[in-house]
């Protein structure tokens, strides 16, 4: 497997790096994203790329389901670097769809170690959810309701992420803007939702 992506490397160095050789040359010693992309670990959604990003346009932070888990050292750690040294202008939480965090949100998987225990910071969703559509048993409409789950997520993390006060103050004072993408995987669309 790895024969692949050695491959792949020279494949990029001929065809992309050589040919913007001065582009990368500026962020071997430095970066300035313009914005933190918020996004799901989900293999089919690379943020860089569904956007057209060059490499050094986007600092990213992937987990399971694009969480903000309040008071979560890794992610505070990207958010305090993002916002007071890379000054980044906007913070993107980024969902998309067949999501299977969400899926599993919804299932209420509980014989897994980890993943129960991270979905728990996303428990406000499919709460907020079930008062509209029900519960999955009683759901007159799954697709409008697994879909309703994915952009109700994307909601839910962006004031997540105004529970760390140096994010709730960078916005107030309108040196960042949070906005929620959500991603269709049939489409390659994205779209903003909030």
């Amino acid at each position: 497997m790895v024969e692949k992506y050695l491959e792949g490397n020279r494949k990029y160095i001929e065809n992309d790096f050589q040919k913007d050789y001065e582009h990368y040359q500026k962020l071997a010693s430095a970066q300035s994203p313009e914005s933190l992309w918020i996004a799901c670990s989900d293999s089919r959604v690379n943020p860089e790329r569904i956007v057209s990003a060059k490499m050094g346009d986007i600092f990213v932070h992937r987990n399971i389901g694009n969480i903000v888990a309040k008071g979560d050292p890794n992610l505070g750690c990207v958010l305090e670097y993002a916002v007071g040294h890379l000054k980044v202008k906007d913070i993107v939480v980024c969902g998309h769809s067949d999501c299977g965090a969400m899926k599993a949100l919804d299932a209420d998987m509980s014989e897994e170690e980890y993943i129960p225990g991270w979905l728990d910071n996303a428990q406000e969703v499919k709460e907020t959810v079930e008062e509209e559509y029900g519960t999955p048993e009683k759901c007159a409409d799954p697709a409008g309701r697994k879909k309703e789950i994915e952009l109700e997520n994307i909601k839910v993390q962006l004031e997540n992420l105004r529970s760390y006060p140096f994010v709730q103050s960078a916005e107030e004072e309108g040196k960042i803007r949070l906005i929620g993408i959500f991603y269709d995987l049939e489409t390659g669309r994205i779209e903003e939702i909030a």
